[in-house]
């Protein structure tokens, strides 16, 4: 199956060939066809699929017809809304449908909170054909009367579960009322807990369901390994890991945005150049710390759930879980940022003692018992843990690393390394 094979028009067709596409994924070659149909779709997908041109490109498709030149607002009305839960995800599906619609005068913007509601005002005066929005600030628009939906004839829910964690369903609900009664509705959500059911029951018109992989499922490509630490040592087990094995371009998981700071700062110090991404950061700073992680001038992002939700960063080859998410479904989605698009990735998770309660929840959601790997002076059992002290003259781990000597990790039986959690029974005496 090519791109030619899907019905598009030839000027979509050579926005693709500019950007290097070549075969549809699967589930692009699944939603296409069936968004073009004018069907309602309800897709199940990992993050890294191409799940954005699988809506985006039908999208352009069905408004190419409505394209004009013309410089009047009147002539270039919101046709398609598309919703996301992040500034980061609104803005990476905006800069992708830019560069699908390069040879077609249609028109598209993106509006989220953290920036003056007022430089997106003139703008949307002019009209734009496609809005990419997060719902908070698509509602402030809809408040001050800057925007009008009266003319949406699609809808896109883009991680809708992440939307339904983040507490958006009251926005969403307000929203679907604010648009016309006949439209075409695609959602999309990498994982399907109850609430999408109900959610999907409410917006959309007898859908297509569709999905690639598994529910739930975690991507055949990732290795998945665990490794139990002295909750004392984490720190020093992180920067071990980082240099002996001398890993670039790693995405770490916080749970706090404090957690993130806090650990930012240590690596710094440590030599290792990192930088931290989360909801208290401003626009700017976030974009800035993205921007310098995907150049390779910070080797390491530190960051918690929802900033990094929706982060497109290609080739990702590590992601590690420096605090063991207590939602397993946190889990599929951090794991996700690596493996994509077919890419090998590696998911390396740190599990101190209070931690391990969380393990089989993840376990049973995954449908795979991640393996465990002991690192000697490292482990819950270890009696002494040499302390870590960073090199006087700190040196960037990505241009010079510094060889750490290390035993082989061991690997031990799960039971094995349960066994090393119990405490001792307490005395008869």
């Amino acid at each position: 199956m090519a791109f030619t094979d899907l019905g598009l028009r030839p000027e979509i067709l050579n926005a693709l060939t500019d950007l290097g596409y070549k075969e549809p994924s699967p589930i692009q070659d699944a939603v296409i066809p069936v968004a073009l149909a004018g069907h309602d779709v309800l897709a199940a997908a990992q993050t890294g699929t191409g799940k954005t041109a699988g809506f985006a490109l039908p999208i352009i498709e069905k408004l190419a017809p409505m394209a004009s030149t013309s410089t009047s607002p009147a002539r270039h009305p919101i046709r398609a809304l598309i919703l996301a839960p992040t500034r980061e995800l609104a803005i990476q599906v905006e800069e992708s449908i830019k560069a699908y619609t390069k040879y077609l005068p249609l028109r598209s913007l993106c509006v989220y909170g953290g920036v003056n509601i007022d430089i997106q005002i003139p703008v949307l005066k002019t009209g734009v054909e496609i809005l990419v929005a997060t719902p908070g600030r698509l509602l402030d628009h809809v408040q001050n009367k800057t925007l009008q939906l009266s003319q949406v004839s699609m809808l896109v829910l883009d991680e809708a579960d992440r939307m339904l964690d983040m507490g958006f369903m009251p926005d969403l609900k307000r929203i679907v009322s604010l648009l016309p009664v006949q439209r075409q509705n695609l959602m999309f959500s990498a994982t399907f807990p109850q609430e999408i059911e109900t959610l999907a029951r409410t917006i959309l018109n007898n859908p297509q369901r569709i999905e690639v992989a598994r529910r739930n499922a975690t991507a055949e490509n990732v290795t998945l390994v665990l490794h139990p630490v002295h909750h004392e040592k984490k720190r020093a087990l992180l920067i071990h890991l980082i240099r002996s094995r001398k890993l670039n371009q790693v995405l770490v998981f916080t749970g706090t945005k404090l957690g993130a700071n806090r650990l930012a700062n240590e690596l710094n110090k440590s030599g290792i150049h990192a930088a931290a991404i989360h909801g208290d950061k401003t626009q700017g700073e976030r974009i800035k710390a993205l921007d310098d992680f995907k150049s390779g001038e910070v080797g390491v992002l530190v960051a918690t759930d929802v900033a990094a939700r929706g982060l497109d960063i290609s080739a990702l080859p590590y992601v590690i879980n420096y605090d063991l998410p207590h939602n397993a479904e946190d889990y599929v989605h951090r794991i996700g940022r690596t493996g994509r698009a077919g890419a090998s990735g590696e998911a390396i998770s740190l599990m101190t003692e209070d931690e391990a309660r969380y393990l089989k929840d993840i376990e049973k959601l995954i449908g795979k018992t991640i393996e465990q790997i002991l690192v000697p002076g490292y482990s819950p059992g270890a009696a002494q843990v040499p302390d870590y002290r960073p090199p006087t003259v700190p040196a960037p781990v990505i241009s010079r690393p510094v060889p750490v000597s290390s035993p082989t990790p061991s690997k031990r039986p799960a039971k094995q390394v349960a066994a090393l959690f119990r405490k001792p029974a307490a005395s008869q005496e």
